[in-house]
């Protein structure tokens, strides 16, 4: 490799650089603990108003959200209380979760006298069912907590996200999920009864505890996936099945067969996923599936992105990244990209044969050991030595995301589409292998009215974000024209707890059973006060406006460009069509 005190390039950036990007993900054989994430609402002592923000620390738009006052109720008796208190004045209310993980202003009420009900201290486990392999829990209760409560009792949660720090109710309103084509993909959909509070009339003392269950359906299939404007769940019961193991291994292979292979491995492995890295032209798949139970093995799924990192390397890391962009160092994100994507692979991503080490696949182990992970929000406070990688406390990742599902008769042609413009400049998406490429997990299509309609793949693409709304980033064209390839082309649906502003156009005509949604929520709050002006334009009852248009809105996936404006022509780059979809309007640079 060459001498560090020489400062050796390896595709056009330093070793030292890329040894700092390595750490982010191979932080392991050491003793470290990390901070747990910043509140998302701050409070100030003077006018006493207080601001929401989410674990990122910047909303699509980067607005301030606003409320005048937080509220923790500790039972459903006290959330009865603070949501019939606000009704009788009218007031807008927003659920809070503990960790705020959703990119979208999900969380925002509107005008500065919102109440915000925080579910924090919500998070007891009421009861593990052995005899009926049932779990009820509050909804403030974390995705870890339910994992861990019911492989207690020898029960699992068979499809879960990857990421643990997640609440109960936060991921049911946001239609979180796993990947599999085998059973119901999202943690919804394994849902029994819920018991949610809503406004109500004075008949009713202005709150209304509403239990919601299969003998409802209409009802069930609206409040499974929310996104938090029906009202405040209070509590929820899930279906558990025994527990089980899993067996674990990845394969690397060239992307050129991916368009057909994507389908059929998933319809091949329960548990199956893959990363593809375009650039590279590689594809990882994860071969996932279940076995007895008496299969030797207890290894353990620890991701590495999700581990704690130093606060140091993650400035570096980013200060790197940030240089590079700022001189159109492609060369040099493509090489770091390279060797991230290798370290992950040689370090299996962080699985381990027996929770320390990784000896070779396949890695089998419990479920409640295998599907989920996130060591970084498990420590004490230390200054900020270590933390999360996107804390936004600390100079780390930020970053845009682009989560979007589309049907599995329409992936191939989408996966040829990327390819071809990729082939048009292979460097164009390195920025998202340094990221940890897309992630393409498998949905399966579900009754909830705003859940998945079809079975289909979802694409989860996380890029490079300036911490200048202004400025563009390199191949700003690439993203932009796969983002409106997906949404416009291949009618993909969103996820509704990610993506920018422009992922969610016309998104609600998507759902065929919108309408039987909205007859609940009129129902269940028919003045709107868990509503707000985003939702409302998100559910189309307020027009489809999500974009917001001035100059350099585009470069945020505020808007789609229709004049020079709307990019950065100052900086080079101007409103074009795109160069394989050419219907796209994307901000490319010109070199004059």
């Amino acid at each position: 490799m060459g001498s560090l005190h020489g400062w050796d390039k390896i595709g056009g950036t330093s070793v030292i650089s890329i040894l700092c990007r390595f750490t982010l993900f191979v932080v392991f054989g050491m003793v470290v603990v990390s901070s747990p994430p910043a509140d998302p609402i701050k409070c100030g002592k003077g006018n006493g108003m207080c601001t929401i923000t989410n674990s990122y620390g910047a909303f699509p738009d980067r607005a301030v959200c606003e409320a005048s006052k937080v509220v923790y109720p500790a039972s459903e008796k006290e959330l009865v209380e603070v949501v019939a208190a606000a009704a009788k004045s009218q007031r807008k209310m927003k659920v809070a979760t503990r960790f705020s993980h959703s990119i979208p202003k999900l969380v925002c009420p509107d005008g500065r006298d919102g109440l915000l009900i925080r579910t924090d201290k919500l998070n007891r486990v009421v009861e593990v069912d052995a005899t009926n392999m049932t779990i009820v829990v509050e909804s403030g209760v974390t995705l870890r907590e339910v994992i861990e409560a019911a492989a207690n009792a020898g029960m699992a949660l068979p499809y879960t996200p990857y990421w643990w720090g997640l609440t109960i109710g936060g991921l049911l309103a946001t239609g979180a999920h796993g990947s599999t084509l085998w059973g119901g993909s999202s943690v919804h959909d394994h849902v029994e009864e819920v018991r949610i509070v809503t406004p109500a009339g004075p008949e009713d003392g202005f709150a209304k505890v509403r239990v919601v269950d299969g003998s409802q359906e209409h009802d069930m299939n609206a409040v499974k996936v929310s996104l938090g404007v029906l009202g405040v769940v209070s509590q929820v019961k899930l279906k558990l099945q025994p527990m089980f193991k899993r067996s674990v291994m990845y394969s690397v292979k060239n992307d050129s067969d991916l368009g057909d292979m994507a389908v059929e491995f998933g319809r091949q492995h329960e548990f199956g996923d893959i990363f593809w890295y375009p650039s590279q032209r590689r594809a990882v798949y994860r071969t996932d599936d279940r076995v007895p139970v008496d299969t030797p093995g207890n290894g353990l799924y620890d991701f590495d992105p999700f581990r704690p990192t130093p606060s140091l390397s993650l400035a570096l890391i980013r200060s790197t990244e940030e240089l590079q962009e700022s001189t159109n160092d492609a060369v040099g994100k493509c090489g770091n990209a390279k060797l991230v994507t290798s370290a992950l692979i040689t370090h299996a991503y962080g699985l381990t044969n027996n929770g320390l080490i990784f000896t070779g696949y396949p890695v089998t182990g419990f479920q409640n050991r295998m599907q989920s992970s996130g060591t970084c929000l498990d420590s004490p406070r230390d200054g900020l030595l270590t933390a999360c990688a996107w804390d936004s406390r600390i100079k780390g990742e930020f970053f845009h995301q682009t989560t979007l599902s589309i049907s599995l008769s329409r992936v191939k042609q989408f996966i040829e589409d990327v390819q071809l413009l990729v082939a048009l400049d292979p460097k164009s998406l390195c920025g998202v292998e340094l990221y940890n490429g897309i992630l393409m997990r498998y949905v399966k299509a579900s009754p909830a009215f705003l859940g998945k309609q079809e079975d289909s793949i979802d694409f989860d693409m996380t890029y490079y974000r300036s911490k200048d709304p202004t400025s563009p980033r390199m191949y700003e064209d690439a993203l932009e024209e796969i983002e409106q390839m997906a949404v416009f082309k291949y009618g993909a649906l969103p996820h509704w707890g990610k993506n920018r502003n422009v992922a969610f156009l016309g998104a609600i005509g998507k759902y065929g059973r919108s309408h039987g949604f909205l007859k609940v929520k009129d129902r269940y709050d028919p003045t709107g006060l868990f509503s707000s002006e985003w939702t409302d334009k998100v559910l189309g009852i307020d027009g489809d406006g999500v974009t917001i248009e001035g100059d350099g809105c585009a470069l945020e996936g505020l808007c789609i460009c229709s004049e020079d404006g709307h990019c950065a022509p100052g900086k080079g780059y101007y409103c074009r069509p795109g160069k394989v979809y050419s219907d796209a309007r994307v901000c490319i640079k010109i070199h004059n």
